[in-house]
């Protein structure tokens, strides 16, 4: 099998925002401020691999069950079928969640919580349901995948915080694993509106297939002007986050100001004016940038904090 298509197949560029983000929570906002932890390198190198693992079979459930839509909104990317045949991405999909499930269960009872093996479980059943049977009824889907982003970044504050909690570190614990669900909402909220705009964007072939979309039921415009309306959320959140934490720290001002709040005004404005599927394409790209440089943000906290 050839390497460049199966990393297509697994989305490497979301992969590698993964690795970066827990990358970023262990190494400069639980490091630098000497946050009792419970994973070592090794631990947390196999939490990485686990979360990666199991995007990457959902990734690969989602578009075994997409060929039919995906032949219309993007024939031109189609992958399975093409160039891996079905039964060898249907094996990578059980390979993968094996592995993911595996190492989940051998870290929860590292850590001593063997109830944490269901935090791998049930993304992975979700995942599969998702693909299979929710991924189109209006914004059930939307919000699993979302979900499922914004666990990503929690994770890392469940597996390495939470089990290292004691008596003398719990306030301490406390406001770090705050800082993390803050995130954890900034990229539920972020990925929704992505979720909603590729909606906007596949809603020719999501159509044709039946699947029951905000765009199909409410039509581009309407559609459009509920995604404006969302988008306040996020960006209300940010500006009361650089009033409220940032104020005093001029380089972290400007950095949310010029690489969130900007990008986000000039998202609402473009939305306001897209008809086309080359339109909602680029709005999906600078979705995923602002959440890339929100996440980034992290790494500023040992200059701030």
């Amino acid at each position: 099998m050839a390497i460049i298509p199966f990393l297509k197949l697994i989305r490497w560029p979301n992969l590698l925002m993964i690795f970066l983000t827990q990358f970023l929570v262990k190494y400069f906002l639980f490091e630098p401020f000497n946050i009792a932890v419970s994973l070592g390198w090794i631990g947390f190198s196999l939490l990485v691999i686990s979360m990666m693992a199991l995007a990457a079979a959902g990734n690969i459930i989602n578009d075994l069950h997409d060929l039919e839509t995906d032949s219309i909104n993007k024939p031109e990317k189609l992958i399975i079928g093409t160039k891996i045949s079905e039964r060898a991405a249907y094996n990578w999909y059980i390979a993968l969640n094996i592995l993911g499930v595996g190492i989940g269960f051998y870290l929860s009872n590292l850590v001593g919580r063997p109830s944490f093996t269901a935090l791998f479980i049930i993304p992975s059943a979700f995942l599969y349901f998702y693909a299979t049977q929710i991924k189109g009824t209006v914004l059930v889907g939307n919000l699993v995948v979302s979900i499922m982003v914004a666990m990503i970044i929690v994770m890392v504050g469940i597996f390495d915080l939470v089990p290292a909690i004691n008596p003398q570190n719990r306030s301490t614990q406390r406001v770090i694993f705050s800082i993390l669900v803050d995130y954890g909402i900034f990229a539920f909220l972020l990925n929704f509106l992505r979720e909603v705009i590729k909606d906007q964007e596949d809603i020719q072939g999501d159509y044709k297939a039946g699947y029951q979309t905000l765009p199909v039921i409410l039509g581009r415009k309407r559609t459009n002007n509920l995604i404006f309306l969302l988008s306040i959320l996020p960006l209300a959140g940010v500006l009361y986050y650089i009033y409220e934490y940032l104020f005093e720290h001029t380089a972290a001002v400007l950095y949310a100001l010029l690489l969130v709040v900007a990008p986000l005004l000039y998202f609402m404005i473009k939305l306001l004016q897209a008809e086309t599927k080359k339109h909602y394409r680029h709005l999906s790209l600078l979705l995923k940038l602002i959440l890339f440089a929100g996440l980034v943000s992290i790494g500023l906290y040992r200059f701030i904090l």
